[in-house]
This record gives C-alpha cells, structure tokens and sequence, in this order.
C-alpha cells in the first residue's frame, strides 16, 4: 500500500546517490513495520538511542534515550533519521526526517535531526 512513485533501489544500502525514497515513502515502511508480524525482529535492527550503533553518543540526556530506535543516514550535504520514538505517554511514533543542504557542516544538521527527536519524546505530556 505504499506508493512507490519516484522510488529508486540501487542496492539498498542507502550509500548510493542514486537511491531515492521519500520521506513520506519511508514513513510508510516504517508504519508497515509496526503492523507486521515480525515487528518486534525489525525494531531491534535499529540502533538505540544513546545505547548502539551511530545514535550511541546522540541525545544521552534526552527522554529519547534507551526508548527510541533510528537509523541514521549521511552522505554530503545531506542528514538523515528514521525510526520509531516513543512519545511520553508511550505512544509509538514514525519520525522521518531528510535535510539536503550545504547548511547542515559541523553538526547543524544533526543538532537539527537531534532536537525534532527529542520534541517527539517530551510530546504528549500532560500541561
């Protein structure tokens, strides 16, 4: 059910400039993801937040911290995230998020990427 208009696998690894996949694609896969049957194997693939593969360091004082799996993604210019981030209530949220800017050097992209994971965390608390 995911429309794969302007979808383009060259290997799949994600190291290609000539894969494309929009965020609203990936965010598609990633809700599939949650209603399959092998939900729980496909979540622990992805990194833990301040635990595990590229998000070890990030967001160590983030409620995102031990509780959200994201994959990241780099190439020149561009910053990515993609996963699931529990929010604080509990309730499981797809978070997507693509920069391609010449802006994002020295850690703005990712200091970008970080605080929108970190919002979705701290969202649903009660005022």
């Amino acid at each position: 059910g995911i429309n794969d208009t302007g979808l383009v696998m060259e290997n799949g690894s994600g190291l290609s400039r000539l894969e494309r996949i929009s965020a609203l694609q990936m965010a598609g896969l990633l809700q599939a993801g949650l209603r399959s049957k092998w939900a729980p194997e496909f979540q622990s693939s992805l990194p833990i937040v301040a635990v595990d593969g590229t998000m070890r360091k990030r967001l160590p004082n983030s409620p995102a911290a031990t509780r959200a799996r994201l994959k990241t993604g780099t190439l020149r210019d561009v910053v990515a995230v993609a996963g699931y981030v529990p929010d604080a209530t509990g309730q499981m949220c797809v978070v997507v998020a693509m920069i391609n800017s010449d802006e994002i050097k020295n850690g703005k992209g990712r200091a970008v990427l970080d605080a929108l994971v970190d919002w979705v965390a701290r969202s649903g608390q009660p005022t």
